[in-house]
């Protein structure tokens, strides 16, 4: 379990920062002890190469970041188009000959509505993975 800083953002979703430490993962102690001989004890460290770690993440530092993921953005952005368009159908409906204007946006909302929940469900994915930060604290 090698540590990595942690990074949570003001929409409470986590992402994994920067290597920090190697762990101590696979380190191997041998006690020998015989008549006669002081009892010894050798340790065996494994010896990572460069880049490499053991693939499990530890916290060793948490900060906070004042922006949103890059998904809750995606998706403060696909509700405003459809905010957007909702306000748009409204409007129309008070005028005459916007019939294929309102059908269009309808169509621009369901579109919207569908990527928003593709969105919505690849943030629940991340945040319910075993790889995810939690912000508990």
């Amino acid at each position: 379990m090698c540590f990595y800083d942690s990074y949570v953002m003001a929409c409470n979703c986590g992402k994994w920062g920067h290597f920090r430490q190697h762990c101590s993962k696979g380190m191997l102690s041998l006690m020998f002890e015989a008549p006669g001989i002081p009892k010894f004890e050798i340790v065996f460290v494994p010896q990572y190469r460069t880049g490499e770690t053991c693939g499990m993440k530890l916290v060793m530092n948490r900060y906070s970041k004042p922006e949103k993921c890059k998904i809750c953005t995606k998706i403060d952005t696909k509700q405003r188009g459809i905010v957007k368009e909702e306000d748009k159908i409204r409007r129309w409906k008070r005028e005459t000959n916007r019939v294929n204007s309102i059908e269009k946006a309808e169509e621009t909302i369901e579109a919207l509505k569908q990527d928003l929940q593709r969105l919505i469900q690849e943030r629940e994915n991340k945040r319910n993975s075993l790889n995810c930060i939690t912000a508990k604290d």
